[in-house]
């Protein structure tokens, strides 16, 4: 019965470790997305100047509060993501730190396979 409850338990870790690292990859998809999206913004707010100014004229404030506001969102959505990243990798890090410092023994000596 040990073993199936042991096996029970591997199995279950090997799916939050798929899991995790699918909602990682999710995240990581979706802050580059969002990323593409805040470079996308400042190319029109920049192609919108270059042109204002080209013309002789000013860039009228709508226009500008506009794409600055579009560009503000996108890039703190996109820092907002990254910082998620972030954190789940620091907290990934100190989990596998602490985790193989703590492990139990498998009678196996260094350098034979197990």
């Amino acid at each position: 019965m040990a073993l199936l409850d042991r096996l029970k338990q591997e199995l279950d870790r090997a799916g939050k470790v798929a899991q995790d690292a699918f909602d990682d990859g999710k995240t990581r998809l979706e802050a580059f997305r969002t990323r593409q999206l805040a470079d996308k913004a400042a190319q029109a707010l920049g192609y919108a100047v270059f042109r204002s100014k080209k013309s002789g004229a000013e860039l009228d404030a709508a226009t500008y509060d506009r794409l600055k506001a579009t560009l503000d969102t996108h890039d703190s959505e996109a820092a907002k993501l990254e910082a998620e990243i972030e954190l789940r990798r620091q907290q990934g890090s100190s989990a596998s730190s602490s985790s193989a410092s703590g492990g139990t023994s498998n009678n196996s000596y260094p350098g034979t396979p197990t």
